[in-house]
């Protein structure tokens, strides 16, 4: 590439990675001539949460957005099928074969990082860089007590949303205005997501009503709320961890948040893998939506390790300022 810089926002393409049920839809930005860093969302979020953190990272990369299934503007799978977090781990290799890469880069946040970890388990070989935006794996859930509850909670309403498809409602959802669909999806997620930056994921989970002018309603398949979790327990986990022996593994912690994981995976991968890097951020769990200086001043420096530019010394130089600049702004934040 003739210029050396950050990723912009407005250098994509489009995509639409066809799957069995129809099709994966994503955003290829910055350099579509190599084999570029492919990038998850989190549960009902979708590839917008990377919005403010992508312009901080460097071009020579290009990184692959997708929304998974039901989310954003993916296709939903079909009446009947049930969403679950191992179905999902799929998506990761069903997207390396479409473009015939043999190894893959991974960014993702909570759910997309928890993919990113059973498929590094998986296929180790397979998987040459790991970055992992709050989360590491799921706490363990015991088939008991709260969680059984909540199983059969969401085993009825699953069923409820399945019975709406078939019967085939015309009817469309409550419709709002944006602001107020902004103010619903902070409150949603717990504030974690600051309410003035919420509009980069509503745009890709929204349709315009055709009953209200001016207004909105939430476009995203209503099963992904009731998603199967998986019921593992620390001891597998810990296998897990210990078969990523050598992947360049980058965990950041945001400090407001309890989601990084078992810690047991995680002394394995700090005593074991000398490549695994953990650091801790001061934020909510979708710290690199709101703050992402914070978590772009661990990721540059990972990437110029992990996935160099090709030219690297009349680069290297330049990217450096830019990290050091990134590092400077975050501490006074």
């Amino acid at each position: 590439m003739s210029r050396m810089g950050t990723l912009s926002l407005d250098d994509f393409k489009a995509v639409k990675i066809p799957v069995p049920w129809g099709h994966i839809s994503g955003r290829w930005y910055g350099n579509r001539t190599e084999r570029p860093i492919l990038a998850i969302h989190g549960w009902q979020d979708n590839l917008g949460t990377f919005d403010r953190l992508l312009p901080l990272l460097p071009d020579y990369l290009g990184i692959l957005c997708i929304d998974l299934p039901g989310h954003g503007r993916s296709c939903h799978l079909q009446p009947g099928m049930h969403y679950s977090v191992d179905d999902y781990v799929d998506i990761i290799p069903r997207v390396m074969k479409e473009y015939g890469w043999q190894k893959v880069s991974l960014l993702g946040h909570s759910m997309g990082a928890i993919l990113m970890f059973v498929f590094a388990a998986l296929a180790p070989h397979a998987v040459d860089m790991v970055i992992s935006l709050d989360i590491l794996i799921s706490e363990c859930r015991q088939p008991e007590g709260n969680n059984l509850r909540l199983a059969a909670h969401n085993m009825e309403k699953h069923l409820g949303e399945d019975e709406r498809l078939v019967g085939g409602c015309s009817r469309e959802p409550p419709a709002y205005t944006l602001q107020k669909m902004c103010s619903a999806l902070a409150k949603g997620s717990f504030n974690s997501v600051r309410q003035e930056v919420a509009h980069h994921m509503l745009h890709r989970q929204v349709t315009r009503s055709r009953l209200y002018p001016g207004k909105y309603y939430f476009s995203r398949d209503g099963r992904i709320k009731f998603i199967n979790h998986a019921y593992l327990d620390n001891g597998l986990f810990a296998e897990m961890a210990r078969r990523i022996e050598t992947n360049p593994y980058l965990v950041i912690k945001a400090s407001d948040s309890p989601f990084v994981g078992p810690s047991e995976a995680l002394s394995i991968l700090t005593a074991n893998n000398p490549n695994f890097e953990f650091h801790e951020v001061q934020g909510t769990h979708h710290v690199h939506l709101n703050e992402p200086e914070k978590c772009a001043q661990y990721i540059v420096p990972f990437l110029i390790r992990h996935r160099p530019p090709p030219t690297l010394n009349s680069w290297s130089k330049e990217q450096s300022l830019l990290a050091k600049k990134i590092f400077h702004a975050s501490s006074k934040l």
